[in-house]
This record gives structure tokens, sequence and C-alpha cells, in this order.
């Protein structure tokens, strides 16, 4: 069996050119009809250039309102899909990785880390009926691989792979997205699973973890030392019946829409956090949101059970918050409902799918100041009173 070391110390003959192999020698690259890459860093900014921008999931916080639902229906409809495609599952006959589909499946030639030899450093064998990547073991120079939409229940093949950048294993058959560290990695996709936990990830490079449409209930094993760069964290789908765990200080993406939260509690230190999706739960609080939390810009908050528009107020703290989704709460049938979210949070600039227009503001700059007046001639009683008391 192939060990990390005998494996990297391989070399393909020159007068072989088959792309099975994981590794072509500086001589033969001519022949092999691919142009040579210099050599990089481990950075995924400049490895993207060589790859399948199509493949990476774009996480952008300021995108249109419209395009975010449109992504979520989407995500019901694929879960609904996947929960059917469950309940008529059956044994999947054994299905090993092959060098055969290595050889279909390997691309992207670059330099190894030494510099003396090349390696293709990209893999897809999506769609295979996988059960097994054993074989991955002795392929350690791969950067990219996509291993989605198979039967695989076991990833322990890739711990080997210390040099992989991106990961794309949605769709099979994981109970766990448990991994060794892997020092480079830097997205991750496990989404459509039957993972139950979020033990497990420690990758300190990983800037976007998706967990989407799993059966995980409880956030566990999200170390803050250990996940030092992880900005996105797509959790949608799942199960879950707390926020608690998720106390990762980077984080600037976190969605959580299509579970099963009450309230939001646990978040209030997540002061990089811009964008934050709570759609389709059953939150009747808006309690747990601070004033440390002072880069949010976008709430999602629609589809759930807020009945009554008080509970705005606890979201005036929130400095930067720019752009509201209630649509589909109770508390959206209120005559009074837009003007009052402006009321509450003056520098809110759209509510739903709406802006606010200049008079719009006016009229709520109006209302808070009667209220602020009201309020002081309220207190003046009482401070007199206090005054004409007679000393004992």
């Amino acid at each position: 069996m192939p060990t990390a070391e005998n494996v990297s110390s391989k070399e393909m003959p020159v007068e072989d050119h088959s792309r099975g192999a994981s590794y072509v020698t500086t001589a033969e690259l001519g022949r092999a009809g691919k142009p040579a890459l210099t050599p990089g860093s481990h950075s995924l900014q400049q490895e993207r250039k060589m790859s399948d921008e199509d493949d990476l999931e774009d996480f952008e916080p300021d995108q249109d309102d419209l395009e975010k639902e449109d992504d979520e229906k989407e995500t019901e409809e694929g879960e609904d899909d996947r929960k059917e495609m469950e309940d008529f599952s059956e044994e999947w006959m054994p299905n090993p990785l092959t060098e055969d589909m290595m050889k279909e499946g390997l691309s992207l030639l670059c330099k190894t880390g030494s510099g003396l030899a090349h390696a293709y450093v990209k893999l897809e064998v999506k769609e295979r009926d996988l059960t097994d990547i054993y074989l991955l073991r002795s392929y350690i120079h791969l950067r990219y691989v996509d291993v989605s939409e198979n039967h695989l229940t076991d990833l322990s093949p890739l711990n080997y792979l210390t040099h992989l950048l991106w990961l794309k294993a949605d769709s099979n058959r994981l109970r766990s997205a448990q991994l060794n560290e892997l020092p480079y990695l830097q997205i991750a996709n496990f989404a459509y699973n039957q993972i139950t936990d979020t033990e497990g990830i420690s990758h300190p490079r990983l800037g976007s973890l998706d967990l989407k449409g799993n059966n995980i209930r409880l956030v566990t094993g999200l170390d803050p030392q250990k996940l030092i760069s992880l900005h996105t964290l797509e959790l949608r789908g799942n199960q879950l019946e707390s926020t608690l765990g998720i106390n990762l200080p980077k984080l600037k993406n976190l969605y959580l829409a299509q579970n099963m939260l009450k309230k939001v509690e646990g978040l209030e230190n997540l002061k990089n956090l811009t964008t934050l999706h709570l759609r389709d739960n059953h939150i009747e609080t808006l309690s747990g949101f601070s004033k440390e939390m002072q880069s949010l810009q976008y709430l999602n908050l629609r589809g759930n059970m807020i009945t009554n528009l008080q509970e705005l107020a606890k979201l005036k703290d929130l400095p930067k918050l720019r752009a509201l989704v209630l649509l589909d709460n109770p508390c959206t049938d209120e005559s009074n409902y837009r003007q009052e979210a402006l009321v509450q949070m003056a520098q809110l600039e759209r509510l739903d799918k709406d802006f606010y227009e200049d008079d719009d503001r006016a009229e709520a700059e109006e209302i808070r100041q009667r209220i602020k007046e009201e309020q002081e001639q309220e207190a003046e009683p009482e401070h007199d009173s206090e005054v004409d008391q007679p000393s004992i």
C-alpha cells in the first residue's frame, strides 16, 4: 500500500502520456499538450484563475433581496427532493473509485512544491455512484476535489491531501464532516448529506463552510481559536433549535433559514457579521441582538412569528442595519408597520423589497420628536412632585 512518503517521490516515465497518473516529469510537459504554469502559494485567490470559477459559490452580502429569496426557494425545493430520495433509499452496491475514473477526472496541470515535477491538481468525479474513494490516498498533490452527488459515507482518504484548497462533497451519505486539520483548505461544501453534528472541523484557512440540508440540531465543536478565517457559514435547512455554539468572531455571513429556531442567542459578540438569514423559523422575539453586532447590515426574518411591532425596538441599537426583511410575519398586517419600523430604526434604508423615501423619513422624524416631547412632559410632573414633598 503506498504511503504519503513513497508516493510523493513518484514520477511518470517520460514515454507515458496517460492523464491518469498524478505526476508528469518536466521533460514530458511539452508533449502533454498543456502549458506550464508558474508555481505559486496556496492562495485560493491565485488558484481560482486556474480552476472553474463557476464551481465556486458566491456569497455577497449586498445581493439584491429578490435574488436571495429565489435562492432560498431553490434550497427548499432541493431539500424536499433530497428527503424524498431518502425515503426511497436502497443499499448501493460497492463501487470504488478506479484508476480509469481518475484518468477521466484529472485536470489542471501544475508544478509540485519542489518545482521539479508536475501534477494534475484538480479532480472531478461527481455523479459516479461512488461508495469508496480510498484510491485518493495516493494523489497527495490534489488541490481541488469534487466528489459530489455520489453515495459516500467516508471521506477519511482526504486526510492525506494536505494541499487541498477546495472540496465539494455535497449530496452524498455522509454522517459527519470530520477530517484531520487540512492546513490550506479554504472552501468546503458538505450540503445535503445526513450530517448530525459540526464536530471535527478545524481547518485554519477555511473561509466558507456549507452544511445546509443536513440533520444538525445543535452547533458544537466550532472552535474560534482554530477556525480563524471562517467568514461564511451556511446552515440552512437543518433542524437547529438554538443558535448557541456559533461564537466565531470573524464570521461575516451566517445563513440559518429553514430551521426550528424560536429565538436568537449567543450571537451577541459577532462584531464582524454583516449578513444574517433567519427566514422560515419560529422566532417570536427579537431579543438577542446587541450593539456589539456593529457591522450587521442585512437581516432577513421573513416567515417567522413576530406579532408585536414593539419588538422592532430591540433592533435600534444595530448601528449599520440598512436592510430588514419581515414579510410573512403577523406584525406586517398592522397598518402602520412600515412607519413604525422606521421610527424605531432611523438608519434603515430598505424594509422588505421597498426603499424608504425622503417623505417617509421626515414623517418618522416628526413622530420620534413628538414621542420624545411626550416622554419629557410625563417626566416633569414626577420631578415636581418630588420637589414639593415636605421634608420630615
